[in-house]
């Protein structure tokens, strides 16, 4: 279980650190560019006022681009471990399938046989 606590603690700080890089990307590098592309808007002023509240809807949007970048990247991240847990599960296959299986237990009548068979030489033997 202490593994698994400190795997989680690593993927959170990670995680956030991931946060931060993914809004930096979005707010200093793909809003101004889109900004510009469609026609010079910062999206960080896009807002109106309703008697004294403000609504600032450019940031909302700058947020949900942000969500959407993280998902998909952690989409992708996904996608790529279970291809690797398959490839592994697929040669664990493979290897299973190049040795052979033991051979069956003799059967009943066999086992009788051979008993018979060695009781027949010990009488031989005797014999002798």
């Amino acid at each position: 279980m202490k593994g698994n606590v400190i795997d989680l603690a690593v993927g959170v700080i990670i995680g956030g650190a991931f946060g931060k890089i993914v809004t930096s990307l979005v707010n200093d590098l793909l809003m101004p560019l889109i900004g510009i592309l469609i026609g010079g808007v910062d999206f960080s002023d896009l807002q109106f006022k309703i008697g004294e509240a403000t609504i600032r809807y450019g940031a909302f949007i700058q947020t949900v681009v942000d969500f959407l970048i993280i998902s998909f990247s952690i989409f992708l991240f996904v996608r790529f471990l279970n291809k690797l847990k398959l490839e592994h599960e697929k040669q664990a296959e493979v290897e299973e399938a190049k040795t052979p299986p033991p051979p069956p237990p003799p059967s009943k009548e066999e086992i009788l046989l051979t008993d018979i068979k060695n009781i027949l030489e010990e009488i031989k033997d005797k014999k002798s």
